[in-house]
């Protein structure tokens, strides 16, 4: 049995924090599709969106995580908790990458360490979240670990 609960109390307030989640990649990325416009699409430039380096490819790929992330919120069903835990890591990665080769030519996405920081806290807010938002049936949901090991706290 998984140790993440299910049913958690605070699941509508974790839905929204994935939700602003999504969201902001979503306005990331359509800004900087905007201001990005009619440059390369890969390598660094001096164009700032939402006050981080960015360049075509990485608003491309910001807006197409947001508005996975923001539909599958919105389906919800469970469908949320796994996309926020895939792309949670995906965007860990990529930070990672950022954080790796942002001063050389290697940076293809253009990233700034303004950039990976805001990537790092949007992919563990939405690890956090796929953590606390599985929903089931109460009859499969099972009591807490405490009440099964007769702990009351």
């Amino acid at each position: 049995m998984a140790h993440n609960p299910v049913n958690h109390h605070l699941r509508p307030l974790y839905r929204a924090v994935g939700f602003l989640a999504g969201a902001y990649l979503v306005l990331f990325g359509i800004v900087g599709l905007i201001q990005t416009s009619g440059e390369d699409a890969t390598g660094a430039n001096d164009k700032l969106v939402l006050g981080q380096g960015a360049n075509l490819l990485l608003s491309i790929i910001m807006l197409v995580v947001g508005a996975i992330v923001v539909i599958a919120t919105v389906i919800g069903r469970n469908l949320d908790t796994a996309a926020d835990k895939y792309l949670g890591w995906a965007l860990l990665v990529l930070g990672t990458y950022g954080l790796a080769f942002s001063r050389t030519d290697a940076n293809v996405f253009g990233q700034d360490i303004r950039t990976v920081i805001v990537t790092y806290i949007v992919g563990l807010a939405l690890i956090t979240v796929s953590l606390y938002s599985k929903v089931a049936p109460a009859a499969e949901a099972g009591a807490p670990r405490q009440v099964r090991e007769g702990r009351t706290a």
